[in-house]
């Protein structure tokens, strides 16, 4: 390998069929007293990486990332930091599982079977985690998440095409709007992935600017990140069925040609978490009940509520999520300083028709 030759590292994992690509990240040198101030740097400085990895040619529009970092505090095992499509952010379940398996599995992280417990700091708080393990196999990740909560419910959104839908604005590591298959018109199956990206597109979109947000802890988090569109699951034994719309280019409402994006494959841990949210707010998922939350790949994440609590103005809950991951492939990404595309780059007929530039930015 010559000098003019950049050498990334990762671990490739899914979790429940979300791919993650998982960076040990502590050569960055990310600066930041807290997580919170770790992750505004990642997104000062560290956004070229970001694009990079997640864009093509060594990415596509599914794929996440986790940056693995030295946690900010001395009683976390490891830090956290989300990489997607949209831009870095504090938390996403299953990141977090493609995390702790790829750590788990290669050893990174002192292990104990049949169960190793760890901690997780990210910009939201600290993640305790319990790995079950055996044969050196993460067989199965459930976190405790961070204080989840319900910021509106049932609130009416004036969406172009679809007119007037109840929504519900909800944080679970991540602001989300949460909409009904049905209130949209569309069905919620994987034959209708691209009817539902571009309700989703909207959706997201529509709530940024209608709707304002922030975390009364971490009033940096200020953002409606993601739509999960949900609705109820045909298989016997689950709660309900989702899809969250992952951002895949710029969204612009009076341009319908700009509506697209891409399914979340996994569950959505945080998703999840924000939805056990509004269920509860609504008095109709009591504590310490299991919530089995089906993807559009017919996957599951198992959650529950442990306890009630506040965050600020707002009535929140303790969830728990508990899913799967797979390592899939141990990677070495390279930049060649010759590269003509050395942020990536995207293209319109897989990420949408704003996002035909290579400096195209998908925070949208």
């Amino acid at each position: 390998m010559t000098t003019q030759h950049r050498l990334i590292h990762a671990i490739d994992v899914h979790a429940e069929g979300e791919p993650g690509r998982v960076l040990i990240g502590s050569h960055l040198h990310v600066r930041g007293a807290t997580m919170a101030e770790r992750l505004q740097y990642c997104e000062k400085h560290l956004d070229e990486l970001r694009r990079l990895l997640l864009r093509e040619p060594r990415g596509y529009p599914a794929l996440c990332g986790a940056l693995v970092l030295p946690p900010a505090d001395p009683t976390a095992d490891f830090g956290l930091v989300v990489l997607e499509q949209g831009g870095f952010r504090p938390m996403s379940g299953s990141n977090l599982i493609c995390a702790v398996t790829a750590l788990v599995e290669t050893g990174a992280v002192p292990v104990t079977e049949p169960v190793t417990e760890l901690t997780v700091d990210t910009a939201v708080g600290l993640v305790r985690v319990r790995a079950e393990v055996s044969g050196g196999k993460a067989t199965r990740v459930t976190f405790a998440n961070v204080p989840a909560f319900a910021v509106a419910l049932d609130h009416v959104l004036d969406l172009p095409e679809y007119g007037r839908v109840p929504v519900d604005i909800v944080f679970g590591g991540q602001f989300y709007v949460q909409a009904r298959a049905a209130d949209l018109g569309v069905s919620l199956e994987a034959g209708a992935a691209k009817q539902l990206a571009r309700a989703g597109a909207v959706l997201r979109t529509a709530a940024q600017q209608q709707i304002p947000v922030s975390h009364p802890l971490n009033p940096g988090i200020n953002k409606i990140s993601l739509a999960m569109i949900l609705g109820p699951s045909p298989t016997p034994g689950a709660s309900a069925r989702n899809t969250v719309v992952l951002p895949n280019g710029e969204v612009d409402l009076s341009d319908p040609t700009t509506w697209t994006g891409t399914l979340d494959r996994s569950p959505c841990g945080t998703g999840t978490s924000g939805r056990m949210a509004a269920v509860h707010a609504r008095g109709e998922l009591p504590l310490n009940t299991p919530f089995i939350h089906e993807s559009i790949l017919g996957t599951t994440f198992t959650g529950r509520l442990l306890s009630e609590t506040r965050i600020g103005p707002y009535d929140a809950v303790l969830p728990t999520i508990s899913g799967r991951g797979w390592i899939t492939a141990f990677s070495q990404y390279v930049l060649d300083e010759t590269d003509p595309f050395p942020y990536g780059y995207t293209l319109g007929d897989l990420w949408g028709e704003q996002a035909a530039h290579p400096e195209t930015d998908l925070e949208t």
